[in-house]
């Protein structure tokens, strides 16, 4: 089937409140805001140089923990061995306590004694988890990665960068069990009554959480991510004396200046196509999907439409027809498939009793004719 592979004129996307934003100063060592859900970098600063990432670690641990024990009422026994120094849950020897308790304990409490009983408890051994936590890292593509334990105190060949665990925090906010629990400010699990270390769930409007840290050599670490309206942003800060400002500024910044713009509108009606075939001479094609992408004041978006010129019946309804591609910069940001929107069957109109007396009288397809008018 021919395809006309046609380029509708760039248009550029303006609404009153996509004014240039200034871009914040801001004091981390590496920083990144990411819109969560195209992964567009909107804001980054020396965000691929490897640092000690602290407690945002957990974040990894608890990936790992729902991923690889679904069962979160998996009841773990705790040890001495899972003491180590740093913040605490305050776990006991002999105590049980299931996998979802230890996960609020390790998010909100941030205790380190929670990741290393999550660790045990999930791979028998935590030299197996941390395993399983690099494995994770490189499926999810965080190239300049390494764990080195589950808690995310100091240790030699435990480091990431500012851009990986935006990928990462990515893949928490596609968890809904662990999405919930990072925005959860208070909590009682275990007889314990726990409360989210992160000040911003209460500072900043529309924060749905994430994770904090600090350890000496790392300094203060931050993930959180930030909600507004169908736009959901990630920041991460590496080695930051003034994060909660720092982010609250990335997040003001980054929704001023790169709101998300419609681009598709799922099922809606593309164009009607010339159909042969069929006695129904078009068929409308329809978006099969939303496309939304996050721009700047002015940046020009162009549309790619690949399309048949017409259509053999039978056509099945939602059968592919073609499809829009969206780019900027010469790089594509979304596509959607276009759909063939009803069903035309393969049929021809009956010739009409003027036309088949004419035939007849003229002598072709007699036959045919008799025949025809016999079933009337």
């Amino acid at each position: 089937m021919k395809k006309i592979l046609g380029v509708l004129l760039a248009f550029s996307l303006l609404c009153p409140a996509c004014f240039a934003a200034d871009v914040p100063s801001v004091s981390a060592a590496s920083a990144i805001l990411v819109d969560a859900g195209s992964g567009r970098i909107l804001y980054e600063k020396d965000a691929y140089t490897q640092r000690s990432i602290a407690s945002t670690t957990k974040l990894m641990t608890a990936l790992v923990a729902v991923e690889s024990t679904p069962d979160l009422s998996k009841v773990i026994t705790i040890s001495a061995e899972h003491w180590v120094e740093g913040t605490s849950m305050y776990l006991k020897p002999g105590e049980e306590i299931t996998l979802e308790e230890l996960l609020y304990g390790l998010l909100l409490q941030s205790g380190n004694d929670a990741a290393m009983a999550i660790a045990t408890g999930c791979a028998g051994e935590v030299e197996t988890f941390v395993g399983w936590m690099n494995q994770w890292a490189e499926e999810l593509g965080m190239e300049n990665t390494h764990f080195a334990n589950p808690s995310g105190l100091d240790e030699d060949g435990h480091y990431s960068t500012a851009y990986d665990m935006s990928l990462l925090a990515r893949a928490v906010l596609e968890n809904e069990i662990l999405r919930e629990i990072v925005a959860t400010k208070t909590a009682t699990k275990a007889g314990r009554s726990l409360k989210n270390h992160n000040k911003l769930l209460w500072q900043y409007e529309g924060c749905e959480g994430m994770k904090t840290g600090y350890t000496s050599e790392a300094g203060r670490t931050l993930v959180s991510c930030a909600r507004r309206g169908e736009q959901t942003l990630i920041c991460v800060t590496l080695k930051d004396p003034n994060d909660w400002l720092d982010h609250a500024s990335l997040f003001d910044y980054g929704f001023q200046a790169f709101p998300l713009h419609l681009l598709a509108r799922q099922g809606k009606e593309y164009r009607a196509l010339p159909v042969s075939g069929s006695i129904l001479p078009l068929v409308q094609v329809e978006t099969a999907k939303e496309v939304v992408y996050p721009l700047a004041a002015n940046e020009r978006v162009k549309v790619t439409v690949t399309l048949p010129q017409g259509v053999e019946a039978p056509v099945t309804a939602g059968m592919v027809a073609g499809k829009l591609t969206f780019s900027l910069n010469e790089e594509v940001i979304g596509e959607t498939e276009l759909l063939y929107s009803a069903e035309i069957p393969k049929n021809t109109a009956e010739p009409s009793l003027l036309q088949r007396v004419r035939s007849y009288l003229s002598g072709e397809e007699q036959t045919a004719f008799w025949e025809r008018t016999f079933l009337f």
